[in-house]
């Protein structure tokens, strides 16, 4: 059982930790208020975030990467205590007992693990008038994610794994609010949805699961 590191050799060692084919932890620890306020942002459980970090990658964030190029993480593990610092100093960070809070990746009793991530390659096109639900309907289409939602600075987006994938997507940007809900179906049908997004690279389905 891997415990939390106490040296800076030993976060040298868990940032080193592969999650997928294109991820490795340390760009998921990056923390901009751990940063300016000295919060540590490590994982308490990390065998547990660990885990859920490489379904994450290996099930959403590769077949990203595969299919568009980079895929820039703005934000992904937050440490409980860090996470809670952040929403009460109101810097975005949604309550830690929220429903779709998923950045507290080793919660022993929430299974999930999610990331705020940009795809240049959309984001260019966003920057121009591109339509922000092109993206989500080719998310909903393409990668089995449990919610996405979708804020207006660089089409930015939170993007995250569970078990049981609830498959809803919210949105800042207008048309703002729930575009779909837990188990309900998508108001356009998939020939709208694909003409939508005619234009964009092919798909690259994931891999099959790494033997770690």
């Amino acid at each position: 059982m891997r415990r939390p590191p106490k040296s800076v050799r030993g976060l040298e060692d868990l940032g080193r930790v592969r999650l997928s084919k294109h991820f490795f932890l340390r760009e998921f620890l990056h923390s901009e208020i751990g940063n300016l306020h000295g919060l540590s942002n490590i994982p308490e459980r990390p065998d547990l975030a660990i885990a859920r970090g490489r379904a994450l990658c290996e099930t959403l964030l590769d077949p990203l990467h595969d299919t568009f190029g980079k895929v820039f993480v703005r934000s992904g593990y937050r440490a409980p205590a860090l996470n809670a610092f952040g929403n009460d100093k109101g810097h975005s960070c949604a309550a830690n007992d929220w429903h779709l809070e998923c950045h507290i990746w080793d919660s022993p009793d929430r299974p999930v693990a999610g990331a705020c991530v940009v795809l240049p390659w959309f984001s260019d096109r966003y920057d121009r008038g591109r339509d922000w639900r092109d993206l989500a309907w080719w998310l909903y289409d393409h990668i089995p994610f449990s919610e996405i939602y979708v804020f207006p600075k660089l089409c930015a987006f939170n993007i995250a794994w569970r078990p049981e994938p609830r498959r809803r997507i919210d949105s800042y940007i207008a048309p703002k609010g729930c575009l779909l809900r837990p188990g309900g179906l998508p108001p356009e049908p998939l020939e709208d949805r694909q003409r939508r997004y005619a234009d964009f690279p092919e798909f690259r389905a994931p891999d099959p699961p790494q033997t770690h």
